[in-house]
């Protein structure tokens, strides 16, 4: 649970970076990102040392290793220690923000080996935008005080400075309102036999209240060794065309306890995605940018429906990456439900013949004025087997 404390905290960070001329909501929320993954390095190898030193053995793994390391970019050697948030927040603000900017900044761009690579493989062509010595240090100094290692109060926190990029107006169209993905995530009731993608996943959040509910559900069964690296490696998938949202929902699906999830730079409608019968829950709130053209799209999903509509597109692409038996909730535009085209008269008739599709009833209209333009639900649970094939039902 986030306390008003750290919601202070948080606001108190926010308003440093537009005093400091960052106002854009996502790049704050980005920079914010570099900053949490820095102190996120540091801190995970206090805890290894401190265990290392308890029983007398040699740290395994470390990130920041003894000796030096090599800066691609200033073609100089630079000491591993000063390259670890303990150390350079204690560093005089032009000494700190050289090291930050010019040293650990690239450092965390390069680092693209382990688990940790969740978040890094994805920084390549990330910018460090803070100019001024005086903004890092009040930055630093406010992040200083959150706690890295308690996964649940970081969790909580992230998702705060998600809702707060979301209410400035900028972006907010890659927040679906927790409580709509929340509904459909309890729709779906994931379970640690499950694999799990969200095509489409922009900051993660259908992904992140998954991992929640199994958390919340499956708590006992987690401490099987099996069942944790299932949960931590193997259960997750996220898909999106935009190397900002990757960054934000990896560090998302990291601070809640998801620490190497499958995320990919992929357009999931084109060849790129060769992905079918693959996953048991698909659960996503996907870009309806209107058409594409019928080159940029894979050619399976236009046997199922021949159309440019990207609404009706990914509905197919669910069809085609679930196994049998999968489920899937997305949330889609009415005219999939009710349009009179060939495309959205064919995938309807493909969706009665496979699935069991239940339309929810129209309450989004009255619980999430955010997304009023999606006002329906369209589930499917679970994909029949031949015998069990049915008519398309309704629970309006």
């Amino acid at each position: 649970m986030i306390t008003g404390e750290i919601k202070n905290r948080i606001d108190s960070i926010w308003d440093t970076f537009w005093t400091g001329g960052i106002t854009n909501s996502i790049t704050i929320l980005e920079q914010m990102t570099y900053l949490f993954f820095m102190k996120m390095l540091d801190d995970a190898q206090r805890t290894k040392e401190a265990n290392a030193n308890a029983f007398g053995v040699a740290v395994k793994d470390p990130v920041f290793k003894s000796g030096m390391w090599h800066n691609p970019d200033t073609d100089r050697d630079v000491d591993y220690e000063n390259l670890r948030w303990s150390v350079f927040r204690n560093k005089e603000p032009e000494t700190m923000f050289r090291i930050v900017s010019k040293d650990a900044f690239v450092f965390i761009k390069n680092l693209n080996e382990g688990k940790e690579s969740a978040y890094s493989r994805f920084m390549q062509n990330a910018t460090f935008l803070i100019q001024s010595p005086r903004t890092l240090t009040k930055i630093v100094e406010g992040i200083d005080h959150l706690d890295m290692n308690n996964r649940d109060t970081m969790g909580d926190t992230y998702e705060y400075i998600l809702g707060k990029m979301a209410a400035s107006g900028n972006n907010g169209q890659f927040r679906t309102p927790r409580h709509i993905i929340r509904m459909m995530v309890e729709l779906m009731q994931p379970t640690l036999k499950d694999t799990i993608c969200d095509p489409a996943m922009g900051s993660a959040g259908f992904i992140v209240e998954s991992a929640k509910y199994i958390k919340e559900h499956y708590e006992k069964d987690l401490l099987k060794r099996e069942n944790a690296e299932h949960y931590k490696n193997d259960m997750f998938h996220g898909f999106d065309t935009d190397f900002t949202m990757l960054r934000i929902g990896a560090m998302n699906l990291m601070l809640h306890g998801a620490d190497n999830p499958d995320i990919q730079y992929r357009d999931s409608l084109s060849t790129d995605n060769p992905d079918s019968n693959r996953y048991t829950l698909c659960l996503a709130n996907p870009p309806f940018t209107g058409s594409l053209d019928y080159d940029a799209v894979s050619k399976n999903l236009l046997a199922l429906t021949r159309t440019k509509k990207t609404e009706l597109l990914f509905v197919s692409l669910f069809i085609r990456m679930l196994q049998v038996g999968g489920r899937c909730a997305s949330i889609v535009p009415d005219g999939v439900l009710f349009g009179n085209s060939g495309g959205h008269k064919s995938l309807r008739k493909e969706l009665s013949t496979i699935s069991v599709c239940k339309p929810s009833s129209p309450c989004l209209r009255a619980c999430s004025n955010p997304i009023q333009a999606f006002r329906r639900l369209c589930s499917s649970s679970p994909r029949p087997t031949q015998e069990e094939r049915t008519e398309c039902g309704s629970t309006t």
